[in-house]
C-alpha cells in the first residue's frame, strides 16, 4: 500500500509528458501535531496536508513482534530509489542473455531483477502497479486459451485450474479455494512474507464483496486481494505472463508521481508520527514529531528520536535476513 488513504495520485498519462514535467519530490519543510487526531504538513513546493491520524497505519512494539516475520509498513518510495529504477533500461542484448532468461523463470527473480531490493520493494512496486491500474490481474495477456485437452494420467495442477478463465484465480470463490489447497499442501511459499493483514482480508472477501469493492472504487483493498491472487498462481505463470506483470511494473515506477504524499506511520509506543520513506537499503526517516512534544524536555525527545532511528534499522536489519531466509526456503521447495 503506497498510497495514503484518501489521496488522490495525479497520474501522468504519457511518459513523453512525464519526461517534460517532471520535478523533484517536494521536501518536507515543516511537520506539527495539529491536535490530537490529525498531523499537519507543509511541503516545499508551499503545499500544505492534514493527515487523519485514525487513517494513518500504526504500529506497536518492535519487540513484540516475531523476529522471523517481515515487518511491513505502506510507504511510498523515496526519489533515489525512483530514480534508480528509471535508469535500469534492459537493452535487447539483456534480454538474450542467460541471465536475464533464467532470472525471468519466476515472478520473484523477474521483477527483483529489474528493481532489487527486498522482498517490501517487490510488495510495494506490484501494489502500485496494481493501485494505478498498470497492472491488471485481467488483462488480455492473463487469459488463457481456450482448449479441450486433458492431461492422461489426470494432474493436480489441470484438476485446480482447469476452472480458471485466467492464469490466476479471478473469482474469489476459486482464489481461497486454491488458497486453501496450497495451505493443506504446504505450498505457500510466494506467500510467506506478506503481511497477514492482506491475507486477512483477501479471506474475509466474498465475490460479491469484491464486486461492491469495485463500484466503490476502494482501489487499495482491491490492490491488496489481487496481489494474494498474483501470488497464488506464481507456479501456473508462463514467461509471457511474468513478463506482462514485470513490465507493467516496471512502467508504474517510470510514471511514480512526483504528487505522492509522504507516507506518515504512527508510532503508538513512542507517541511518534514518523514521515518515512523506503529506499534501496530499506525504510529511511524524513521527519519525526511527538503528540506530547510541548510536555517532554528536549533531551527526552532527542533520546526518543535515537531509539526511534535504531528501531528503523533494526528492522531493516532483521527484514534482510527475513528475505534471505525466505529466498533459500523459495528456492529450497521450488
Amino acid at each position: 500500500m503506497i498510497r495514503l488513504s484518501g489521496v488522490c495520485v495525479l497520474m501522468i498519462i504519457s511518459f513523453s509528458m512525464f519526461a517534460q514535467t517532471e520535478k523533484p519530490f517536494p521536501e518536507i519543510q515543516e511537520m506539527t501535531w495539529g491536535n490530537e487526531f490529525t498531523v499537519e504538513m507543509k511541503l516545499s513546493n508551499d503545499s500544505s496536508h492534514v493527515y487523519n491520524v485514525e487513517e494513518l497505519f500504526h504500529s506497536a512494539n518492535f519487540s513484540k513482534n516475531n523476529r522471523d516475520e517481515l515487518v511491513y509498513y505502506p510507504v511510498g518510495l523515496s526519489n533515489s530509489f525512483i530514480e534508480q529504477l528509471k535508469s535500469r533500461k534492459i537493452s535487447n542484448a539483456d534480454t538474450t542473455s542467460n541471465e536475464y532468461k533464467a532470472n525471468n523463470k519466476t515472478l520473484w527473480s523477474a521483477i527483483h531483477y529489474s528493481i532489487g531490493g527486498s522482498y517490501v520493494h517487490f510488495i510495494n512496486c506490484v501494489l502500485y502497479a496494481l493501485e494505478t491500474g498498470e497492472l491488471k490481474v485481467d488483462a488480455p495477456l492473463m487469459k488463457r486459451p481456450e482448449s479441450n485437452w486433458k492431461p492422461k494420467p489426470m494432474t493436480e495442477t489441470y484438476k485446480r485450474t482447469r476452472k480458471w478463465e485466467y492464469y490466476v484465480p479471478i473469482t474469489q470463490k476459486n482464489a481461497i479455494k486454491e488458497y486453501k489447497a496450497k495451505q493443506k499442501n504446504n505450498e505457500l511459499k510466494d506467500l510467506q512474507t506478506v503481511p497477514s493483514d492482506f491475507i486477512e482480508l483477501f479471506m474475509e472477501t466474498n465475490d460479491k464483496e469484491y464486486e461492491a469493492l469495485k463500484e466503490n472504487k476502494e482501489i487499495e483493498k482491491l490492490a491488496k486481494i489481487d496481489l494474494i491472487k498474483i501470488l497464488l498462481a506464481t507456479n501456473y505463470l508462463g514467461e509471457t505472463q511474468i513478463k506482462y506483470i514485470k513490465n507493467r511494473v516496471l512502467k508504474s515506477m517510470s510514471r511514480y508521481s512526483v504528487n505522492q504524499l509522504p507516507s506518515v506511520i504512527i508510532l503508538d509506543d513512542f507517541n511518534a508520527a514518523v514521515a518515512m520513506t523506503l529506499d534501496e537499503g530499506g525504510y529511511s526517516i524524513n521527519k519525526i514529531v511527538f503528540r506530547d512534544q510541548n510536555s517532554i524536555s528536549n533531551k527526552e525527545m532527542e533520546e526518543r528520536k535515537i531509539t526511534i532511528k535504531a528501531l528503523i534499522n533494526e528492522i531493516n536489519e532483521v527484514n534482510k535476513e527475513v528475505f534471505q531466509k525466505s529466498l533459500q526456503k523459495y528456492y529450497k521447495k521450488g
